[in-house]
């Protein structure tokens, strides 16, 4: 049985880990867009793929 997780329940330091990922997404896509732009590789449109997802999450609150 899966347990679904309250975002009020977390602990501390989760949370302290959530809110330095949401600070840190947007500089990290944003060199790795200038880097996909510069020199594109498929690992680089991938993980500026994975850190545009990733930053939509965060701003659309899917967790």
């Amino acid at each position: 049985m899966k347990k679904k997780f309250n975002q009020y329940t977390f602990q501390s330091w989760m949370k302290t880990i959530k809110g330095i990922c949401k600070q840190l997404i947007i500089p990290f896509a944003i060199f790795q867009g200038i880097r996909t732009i510069l020199i594109p590789t498929t690992f680089d449109v991938l993980l500026l793929a994975i850190f545009i997802l990733i930053a939509l999450a965060f701003y659309f609150e899917w967790f």
